[in-house]
């Protein structure tokens, strides 16, 4: 069976093959496809992790030059990637965010430096304010030896300046895979406003977001 499934597959690529043809022979040929626009050939995504996703959405989703927040998990596989699951702390994932960005606006380093003063406590193992496991670690997942290199530059200067009570024990590693987390965790905290671990856990990150960093806010936040 599976190899007439092969043969049948084959017959119907070459009749498809020749149909197009024979429509190329009558039929002017079409335009070429239009390129992405400059700015979503452009983009760029970090991935990072720091306790609660939903405070480390509301953060970067307000900043200028970030597109898109995604709210979800890395550092584990495809079937532990589920909010029940991953709160066991036994997966390997962390809670994070993949953020797409246009660095002609905004660079990895401008994101990394928002990370550690508003959106993470970086001295802190396995935890995050009340949450505690290894899935609420402070994790930088880097997509190029580029963000590898910003990364690990700048836990060594916070370090060497001495800017944090304890060291920095942010973990710096190549991101394997992201995978985004169920629905109803996307957009929480402006979803849910006066939920109580908003009010009292992610509203004061965006409220310092305010404070030290007025000139990266979107103007609609």
């Amino acid at each position: 069976m599976c190899y007439l499934y092969e043969v049948m597959k084959k017959l119907v690529s070459i009749a498809a093959r020749l149909a197009a043809a024979c429509l190329a022979l009558t039929v002017a040929a079409p335009a070429a496809a239009a390129s992405p626009p400059a700015q979503e050939a452009h983009r760029q995504t970090a991935v990072l992790a720091g306790g609660c996703f939903w405070g480390l959405e509301a953060v970067f989703e307000r900043l200028r030059g970030v597109s898109n927040v995604v709210a979800g998990f890395s550092g584990g596989n495809a079937l532990t990637a589920h909010y029940e699951t991953v709160s066991t702390g036994t997966t390997g994932h962390a809670e994070s965010v993949r953020i797409t960005y246009d660095p002609a606006q905004i660079s990895y380093a401008t994101l990394l430096k928002v990370y550690f003063s508003v959106a993470t406590d970086p001295t802190q193992l396995n935890r995050q304010g009340p949450d505690e496991g290894t899935q609420y670690r402070s994790e930088i997942f880097y997509t190029t030896p580029g963000q590898q290199h910003v990364a690990q530059a700048t836990i060594a200067a916070l370090n060497a300046a001495h800017i944090f009570n304890g060291p920095i024990v942010t973990k710096v590693e190549p991101l394997r895979d992201f995978y985004p987390a169920e629905a109803y965790h996307q957009h929480f905290y402006d979803r849910n406003p006066t939920y109580p671990y908003i009010v009292f856990n992610d509203r004061p990150k965006v409220d310092q977001l305010r404070a030290k960093f007025p000139q990266l806010i979107k103007t609609d936040n």
